[in-house]
């Protein structure tokens, strides 16, 4: 992510286009790092977030959803006191520095000021810093004096610019020049080690837009000559970054470096949700699954001290049938083991201080005991694997999830199973999630991403709807929607694909898929979300496949 000087100095003018004018009608700070301005401009409300954390450091405009602490932590009050309403005066790139200021009018009703606002976007080093006249009145990333540090940031204290590298301007040809003739290896190297502002990604992309062999003067003028062509580049089908023009061929354009960056940024904070997310809902999980196998060992171990339930109540019964030859005080007999075809004699053995007739209620009373026990068991077992195959089920939703979307009503099912803890900013009527939706041959195909979403698209269909999933493996139930018409064969193939693609066997090769008319499926009562028994069915053999599907986000396929 190129946030050089040489790329904020595009943002810079962006935002001083935008912005300059507008008023800063509210402030919030959702975590240590993070700032969001929402600025009231001519053109509507506009959001500002200011990202100054070490692995994604930016300023850019953005449209996504902001959540508030409860508490304001201290700088955002900092700000609150000094900036609410405040109009932006100017906004400026100190000396090719990566740091952009906002000079800010403010009004209160006994004082009128104008005070700037840094942000210095420098990866671990990012900060933002509130100045009056040259002295800092607060920071986010404050320094004290004990600190071993150059640079003092704390409120009271002059502000200064960070200390300049040793590289060279990039306007200094000569320089730039003779360090070039002595350098030997990738010019992309030398570029972004040797001259200021310029971080690796441009300094390929210079490199890259002469033939790998840049001079001092093409650096300079590429520096500060360039013709903005914002867009994000692509690898392997996802967005790797963006930039204020690229040479590369597998790349989306846009009208603003803003624009490219907020569309880049998206990305990168959908697929870091996404994944916090999904490794979250697979902890989770396996926790649960872990604790119920643990459960099922001691099941199957209480099992096994049941499995002489039988011998115990037959030498109860020997007892009671030899209870005339048997005396207090004999230690155990040998008695004709009548259920057996060759009548083979059975030791019994016998407490000496008790009768035959009490030895025999003895017996009867470890039977009944363990009788007791083996059905409890048989019944907490049966829960127990029905419970664990319920938990692999969603298991797998979570698995081949692609979006977070595909993950929202999953995590409710969990809370819902004490396996995640309920959040408290839960929309009391959460919208629902769209199915994966497909069009083949005029035929539409729905897939369910989750478990609540299968059992909602099940109820959905219509009798003689087609309905699939795959066999002996957890899967999605899709659909096909027939409107009353005879489903051809390449459409139940396509269905099937999806079908086996939406499972947990879809990295084994062709997967089993059965398929029925939906008055064939049935739920039965009091059973596991998702969970269905069918009839009547056929199986196809089908090559996993996940086609591609309708997408109101680009209106039309989503590639």
């Amino acid at each position: 992510m190129p946030q050089d000087a040489f790329t904020l100095r595009y943002i810079a003018k962006e935002l001083k286009q935008r912005l300059t004018g507008g008023k800063i009608s509210k402030i919030v700070q959702p975590d240590r790092d993070n700032l969001i301005f929402i600025i009231y401009t001519a053109n509507g409300n506009v959001k500002l977030e200011a990202c100054l954390s070490a692995q994604a450091s930016r300023l850019s405009l953005t449209d996504g959803e902001t959540t508030a602490p409860l508490t304001a932590p201290n700088f955002c009050m900092l700000l609150r006191k000094h900036l609410q309403n405040a109009e932006i005066l100017d906004i400026e790139q100190p000396d090719f520095e990566r740091i952009i200021y906002f000079d800010l009018k403010c009004v209160s009703d006994f004082s009128e000021s104008v005070m700037r606002l840094y942000f210095e976007i420098m990866g671990k080093y990012s900060n933002a810093v509130l100045t009056e006249n040259g002295v800092i009145t607060g920071a986010l990333k404050t320094t004290s004096i004990g600190e071993n540090t150059k640079r003092v940031l704390f409120g009271g204290v002059k502000y200064t610019l960070p200390e300049p590298q040793d590289k060279f301007p990039p306007e200094d040809t000569a320089a730039v020049a003779e360090a070039l003739k002595r350098y030997e290896g990738d010019k992309a190297g030398f570029i972004s080690g040797k001259v200021k502002g310029i971080s690796y990604a441009t300094a390929d992309e210079i490199s890259n837009s002469h033939n790998g062999n840049p001079s001092a003067e093409d650096i300079k003028n590429y520096v500060f000559g360039t013709v903005p062509a914002p867009c994000v580049t692509f690898a392997n089908g996802e967005p790797n970054d963006f930039k204020v023009v690229s040479v590369s061929k597998d790349k989306k354009e846009f009208d603003s470096v803003l624009g490219a960056q907020s569309y880049y940024y998206s990305y990168i904070t959908r697929k870091k949700k996404f994944g916090e997310k999904k490794n979250r809902l697979l902890s989770a999980l396996d926790s649960g699954i872990k604790k119920i196998d643990k459960k099922l060992a001691n099941m199957r171990d209480k099992l096994e001290e049941c499995k002489d339930t039988e011998i115990i109540r037959l030498k109860g019964e020997l007892i009671t049938a030899n209870i005339y030859s048997l005396s207090k005080g004999m230690t155990g007999f040998e008695a004709v083991n009548y259920y057996d075809e060759d009548c083979k004699k059975i030791t019994v053995a016998l407490d000496k201080t008790l009768t035959p007739s009490q030895n025999a209620q003895r017996y009867f009373k470890k039977y009944a005991k363990l009788k007791r026990t083996k059905q409890n068991v048989d019944v907490q077992l049966a829960a127990a694997i029905e419970q664990k195959d319920y938990l692999n089920g969603i298991r797998t939703h979570v698995c081949t999830a692609e979006e977070i979307m595909d993950l929202e009503e999953t995590e409710r099912e969990l809370a819902e199973n004490g396996l995640v803890k309920k959040t408290d900013n839960r929309k009391k009527n959460p919208v629902l999630t769209p199915y994966r939706e497909y069009r083949f041959e005029g035929f539409k195909i729905l897939a369910g991403r989750n478990n609540l979403q299968n059992e909602r698209l099940t109820k959905s269909l219509s009798p003689n709807d087609l309905w699939l999933h795959t066999q002996k493996y957890h899967s999605s139930h899709v659909a096909v929607i027939t409107e009353g018409r005879a489903v051809p064969d390449s459409v139940i193939k396509t269905a099937s694909e999806i079908c086996a693609y939406y499972s947990e066997g879809r990295n084994g090769g062709k997967v089993p898929v059965d398929y029925t008319l939906k008055k064939f499926v049935k739920k039965p009562p009091a059973s596991n979300t998702g969970f269905v028994i069918y009839t009547d069915y056929k199986t196809a053999l089908a090559t996993p496949c996940a086609h591609t599907e309708i997408s109101e986000e680009n209106n039309g396929k989503r590639k």
